[in-house]
């Protein structure tokens, strides 16, 4: 059986990033709850390996009660020491402070946009944005606007490199390799009205 052409980032010695990659990578995401869990793995992720986030995944999940925004926004410093302690996750005191301020900001932005989704797709007119030539890049124009709009509301380790990052991972931008199996497999439903290039 001849094995599937995945992105050149993928480590193909690794079933974790594998699945991560065939399953959930670049796949649009339209719900709240799973795109805010995701954008607060991508912003402890700042300046490490995904690979690493990914093995403390089910431990962020548990320390920080299943990603439950509003509950993440009331943390107070008694949670912040017992995540402190808390081997399974990254113990960062600047990134847990971020997160529980980013949470308010992401409370406000459901309120003014009806959802945090609402709000991330509206830069793109829920259209998937594509690169104009299809090259590997660190940032895009629709993570710059993001990245500048989310640190003008105050948010935290949302450089554009970042949020580009998360981009990809969320869906909103596919940048899966034009010869990944994953590529056609999102694009195969799209017309020329579902996406856009920038």
């Amino acid at each position: 059986m001849e094995q599937k052409k995945r992105c050149f980032w993928v480590r193909e010695d690794s079933p974790l990033y594998c699945a991560y990659h065939d399953e959930e990578w670049g796949t649009p995401i339209r719900d709240d709850q799973s795109m805010y869990a995701l954008f607060m793995l991508e912003l402890f992720q700042a300046g490490l390996s995904w690979i690493t986030l990914l093995k403390k995944r089910d431990a962020f999940s548990a320390a920080f009660d299943g990603f439950d925004v509003e509950k993440i926004a009331r943390y107070d410093e008694n949670k912040i020491a017992a995540l402190l302690q808390d081997a399974g996750i990254i113990r960062s005191r600047g990134k847990i402070e971020a997160a529980i301020s980013n949470a308010k900001i992401v409370l406000a932005l459901q309120e003014e946009y009806g959802s945090f989704c609402n709000y991330l797709w509206s830069f793109s007119g829920g259209k998937i944005v594509l690169s104009p030539d299809d090259q590997p890049r660190a940032t895009s124009p629709i993570s710059d606007r993001i990245s500048a709009d989310l640190k003008k509301r105050g948010m935290r380790y949302a450089g554009s490199v970042t949020i580009h990052s998360f981009l990809q991972a969320a869906g909103i931008v596919n940048e899966h390799d034009l010869s990944c199996f994953r590529y056609d497999e999102l694009m195969k439903d799209c017309t020329e009205d579902s996406f856009l290039r920038e």
